[in-house]
């Protein structure tokens, strides 16, 4: 079975409550992401609180005229983080998405720390990959078919 832990991005980018809108924009500009998770450290573990998207800047702050260097991530990021535990299967996971209605969610261990992030585009590159192995067992079983019925 696969689990998010085994296809999620591990290198994340993040950023804490107090970065800025501007910070957090050349962030991902830098880094070439289309979101940052927030974290606080709580006794010395990387816990994610939020998480803000490039969507949330251009829809909560730009389109508002708001000053992106004193708005913060944490003034803009939802009060609740979805998040997804790394073992997890794939199909749970999609499921957290649907009823979150989001399409990035922070992974974490059992500890509730941060070990990744996954994509909705994750989650269909790997659930891709499986149907095209199951194409492959369906072409397998009529090549055994043939076979036998030489």
């Amino acid at each position: 079975m696969r689990t998010v832990g085994r296809i999620c991005e591990r290198d994340v980018i993040f950023a804490t409550r107090e970065t800025t809108i501007q910070a957090a924009a050349k962030l991902m500009r830098h880094y070439h992401v289309g979101s940052l998770v927030i974290v606080e450290n709580a006794n010395g573990r990387c816990l994610p609180v939020g998480i803000v998207t490039d969507r949330d800047i251009v829809v909560d702050v730009n389109a508002l005229d708001l000053d992106q260097a004193v708005i913060t991530v944490g003034d803009i990021a939802a009060a609740e983080v979805a998040t997804v535990r790394e073992d997890a299967d794939l199909l749970e996971t999609i499921e957290i998405m649907r009823l979150k209605g989001v399409r990035r969610l922070p992974v974490v261990n059992a500890a509730g720390e941060l070990v990744g992030i996954v994509s909705i585009d994750d989650l269909l590159k790997a659930l891709t990959g499986q149907l095209t192995e199951m194409t492959h067992v369906l072409t397998r079983e009529r090549e055994n078919e043939v076979q036998a019925r030489r």
